[in-house]
């Protein structure tokens, strides 16, 4: 009989239409990456089980599904987040400059101090990029969440930010190892750990 993970977070992807979310969901769960793919219709979300700390972790990353081109989306898929994956597209100096608008929507939904937040400069392995590294990391300190530069084509930076984003995520829900999280409540407590600081650009 199959075991209940430890843990089960709800991560949402969040940013422009573009910058790759869908490509960096399907590298993460299935490590596959596709050129040509029709534009995802409806919300819809992929697991993953990821082993932290001797922990079952299980992440279920939901797609924005394009809603945001219509900046259609509510407060309904905001809720029981436990993480959020912010993106934005390096080449793309519009998807750089609308971060803010969508960290302003998120912290409208949501309690930063509450859930994991992680930042990633997707498509950094395009050239001639658009928004540098050190840009990156300039607005992951602005708005006080890690930095990741990563590559839905390559795979590079990606599995790194969901792992830092589970761990940034059991911190925050004060679970240690032994401890059991499902639907939005921890089952135990214990002291909270410090959460790592700083940005990783990849």
């Amino acid at each position: 009989m199959a075991t209940e993970p430890n843990a089960t977070f709800k991560i949402l992807t969040i940013g422009e239409s573009g910058v790759g979310k869908t490509c960096i969901l399907r590298r993460f769960v299935d490590n596959k990456f596709s050129k040509t793919h029709l534009a995802t219709i409806g919300i819809d979300f992929k697991a993953k089980t990821l082993y932290i700390n001797n922990q079952e972790i299980k992440l279920k990353v939901w797609d924005t599904a394009g809603q945001e081109r219509f900046r259609n989306i509510t407060t309904q898929y905001y809720k029981g987040a436990d993480g959020i994956v912010l993106v934005y597209d390096v080449t793309d100096e519009l998807s750089y400059g609308k971060i803010r608008e969508w960290m302003d929507q998120i912290l409208s939904n949501t309690r930063q101090e509450d859930i994991g937040l992680v930042l990633l400069g997707n498509k950094c392995d395009v050239q001639p990029r658009s928004i540098s590294a050190e840009m990156g990391i300039k607005m992951g300190e602005e708005l006080k969440i890690r930095y990741f530069e990563t590559s839905a084509l390559t795979g590079q930076g990606i599995n790194e930010a969901f792992e830092y984003l589970a761990k940034d995520i059991m911190n925050k829900k004060n679970l240690a190892i032994g401890n059991n999280y499902a639907g939005g409540v921890p089952l135990n407590k214990e002291k909270k750990k410090k959460s790592e600081n700083g940005c990783d650009c990849c």
